[in-house]
């Protein structure tokens, strides 16, 4: 299979100049592919609607990597598969001739024809296969942007020292498009092409999806990144930070910092948003919070102003944002357009720096994160992974953050399993995977049979479109 050109086309009854200057804005030019940024300049975020025919529109995220104003636009993109694209505005009559130019690789031809239902097979394994189930396409792309390129740097470490029993260890990738039916039709296919083991980073609805629909397949299911708990078993793992450590390590110095102690809790209707509110409800008042409101919106909503007016009524001082990838950017963008960055701070348990960047640097100010692991972190492992990050996927590859550094944790600890148990099969494998002690990019991780991860939590306030002021907290999690 080899890579495919893709040509599309649009016209604006305005100068080129115009057109360039404008494009991504929102206005004027806004329309031109449903392109969003907030500035045009090498290095800034974009958003691109690619039509590409029979497939229909697909959602681009990627940076500016070069221009030419007012004749040529580069954006360079890891999701839903790695590529450029390339917009080129000449004059025309009566205005401005908008081209667009992609070249679509192997991965992404997979991903389209599997996208329209189409039947795509491995070949033959020469070792044992993992597979990694993830969000490439809807609300959830933002925060799983980096997911595939750090599972490829673990299995090359991997391979690298031997592989599992001297044979290769082999990634097969998989997009839930940020829904669980499709999530369990796509975890049964990975199971079906030989993966005993799936790694999934997605919504904890997915998660659930999946748990059940591989319910007697005999198949190791790993949630890497934080979650709510629950549910786990043999073949169960949920690793990552839970959202009751998250909040008490961080509660106390957010409200030293908002000067007050009211609290309006919001998220997307799903059970983590639900779950890390039900641990609010249990955790802020023992440390003399008050809580003021509690809001959801469906995954996908765009028009969150009728939350953000609750908010502002009820005087909030502090607003827990339980929304995800897409949602969490568009909820806190609004909540700056709207003033309610001038009295209330944010904190994000789940909002990383991918989605901070589409946030980006205006509406930013006041934002806090809690986890493990920020990309600012100072240690060696993370400065060694960083470097090999960049020289790997270039300078224009979606930042780290705890949620995609978690798959490169889970699949190391897994050969790491694999190796003490001397077989890839589940069971052994999950035995091993819960007990030991391990030093990663995020420092030290211990895991001592109970489903709970024993880390250093960070609180870390947004600085620009980068977490910066990592701070540990008092509450190990």
């Amino acid at each position: 299979m080899g890579t495919v050109a893709v040509s599309a086309e649009e016209f604006a009854a305005v100068p080129p100049e115009v057109v360039f200057d404008r494009f991504g804005g929102g206005t004027g030019a806004g329309w031109l592919f449903d392109a969003a940024c907030d500035r045009i300049a090498v290095g800034a975020v974009v958003t691109l609607r690619v039509p590409l025919g029979g497939a229909g529109p697909v959602d681009v995220l990627g940076r500016i990597s070069a221009l030419r104003r007012p004749t040529s636009l580069t954006v360079s993109h890891d999701q839903p598969w790695r590529g450029r694209i390339r917009l080129r505005f000449t004059p025309a009559p009566g205005g401005t001739r908008i081209r667009l130019h992609a070249e679509i690789d192997e991965r992404g031809l997979e991903w389209l024809m599997r996208r329209q239902g189409l039947p795509v097979r491995p070949g033959a394994a020469a070792g044992p296969r993992i597979g990694l189930l993830t969000s490439k396409s809807g609300p959830g792309s933002l925060f799983a942007a980096a997911t595939e390129n750090v599972a490829t740097l673990a299995l090359e470490e991997i391979n690298g020292d031997g592989g599992v029993a001297g044979n290769p260890v082999e990634l097969l990738v998989a997009d839930d498009a940020t829904d669980p039916a499709t999530g369990a039709v796509e975890a049964l296919r990975l199971v079906r092409s030989g993966c005993s083991t799936i790694f999934t980073m997605t919504t904890s609805a997915t998660y659930d999806a999946v748990s059940a629909a591989l319910g007697d397949s005999g198949a190791l299911v790993v949630q890497s990144h934080m979650n709510e708990g629950g549910g786990e078993n043999r073949l169960r793992i949920r690793l990552g930070e839970r959202p009751a450590r998250q909040l008490a390590a961080a509660a106390t110095p957010l409200m030293r910092a908002a000067g007050g102690r009211r609290w309006f809790l919001a998220g997307n209707d799903y059970v983590w948003p639900r779950e890390v509110n039900a641990a609010a409800r249990a955790v802020l008042p023992a440390v003399g919070a008050e809580l003021v409101g509690e809001r959801y919106a469906p995954l996908g909503t765009e028009d969150f102003a009728p939350i953000v007016e609750t908010i502002a009524a009820s005087g909030a001082d502090v607003v827990l944002n339980s929304f995800v990838g897409a949602d969490s950017a568009a909820f806190e963008r609004q909540c700056h357009a709207m003033g309610l960055r001038d009295r209330a701070l944010s904190l994000g348990p789940a909002l990383d720096e991918v989605t901070l960047e589409r946030v980006g640097a205006p509406a930013a100010m006041g934002i806090h994160g809690v986890s493990g692991y920020f990309q600012q972190l100072d240690t060696e492992g993370n400065g060694t992974l960083l470097q090999r990050y960049r020289a790997t996927f270039g300078p224009w590859a979606p930042p780290l953050s705890t949620l995609t550094e978690s798959v490169f944790e889970a699949i190391h600890m897994w050969a790491a399993a694999a190796r003490r148990a001397r077989t890839t099969d589940p069971g052994p494998v999950a035995d091993a995977m819960r007990v030991g002690r391990y030093e990663f990019p995020r420092g030290t991780v211990t895991l001592d049979g109970t489903d709970l991860v024993q880390q250093q939590l960070y609180l870390a306030e947004a600085r620009g479109t980068r977490f910066a002021a990592l701070c540990p907290a008092d509450v190990a999690g």
